[in-house]
């Protein structure tokens, strides 16, 4: 059983961890035009929460910052503009409520890999690849209309032309949605595995998730 002062500090932890996500999310390497961004570690935060107190206060913590990006993304970008109702809450739900919430997964191979290190970044690449599977759907139920519009511009060139030659409907909404999030969560998940890697291998650092290891 945990004592009343060691759930008072995890709850002080989960808070400045939060919080730190938060701010470090307004801090954009680069912006998509339609939505997503690569930011500055601003993932690590929560994945060490996960890491550090489980798969549980993560989630909770995810979820809970996922609120606040929700606020922070309707209100800055009018990310709900030209949607209907249910689309709306669909979107809510899929990109900020469950995308933020599985970042709090990084811990989930703590039991089951004993190195520190290894699990950590093992678990912030699963965590990367679960938000990014969410943003995914959500792109292809929500956004797949905008495909041909996105491979007929000139960046895309001759691919963009062959793409569109030969996939239609919800392939081709899933190709687009596939390549859009990838574009940023890529780079977004590399930046976040070197940072956990970067702040495990700290000797403090890793004295206390030793100490708190369930």
């Amino acid at each position: 059983m945990k004592s009343t002062a060691q759930k008072t500090q995890r709850l002080a932890v989960c808070g400045i961890m939060i919080a730190l996500s938060v701010v470090l999310s307004i801090i954009k390497v680069f912006a998509l035009p339609f939505g997503g961004s690569v930011t500055l570690f601003s993932m690590v935060p929560i994945m060490l929460t996960g890491f550090l107190y489980g798969t549980g206060y993560g989630i909770l913590c995810g979820f809970i910052n996922g609120i606040f990006q929700c606020i922070l993304g309707i209100s800055s970008s009018g990310a709900l503009a030209g949607l209907s109702f249910m689309s709306a809450a669909l979107m809510i739900c899929l990109d900020y409520f469950i995308a933020f919430s599985a970042v709090g997964t990084a811990g989930i191979f703590k039991k089951h890999i004993t190195k520190p290190a290894a699990s950590l970044c093992v678990g912030s690449v699963f965590a990367s690849f679960l938000r990014f599977v969410t943003h995914t759907v959500s792109g292809v139920i929500l956004y797949g209309s905008y495909a041909e519009y996105f491979f007929s511009q000139e960046g895309f060139f001759s691919w963009g032309e062959t793409i569109l030659s030969r996939y239609s409907g919800i392939t081709l909404s899933l190709i687009y949605s596939l390549i859009y999030n990838a574009s940023y969560m890529l780079p977004e998940a590399v930046l976040s595995a070197v940072a956990c890697m970067a702040i495990i291998s700290v000797k403090p650092v890793v004295n206390t998730f030793e100490k708190y290891k369930q």
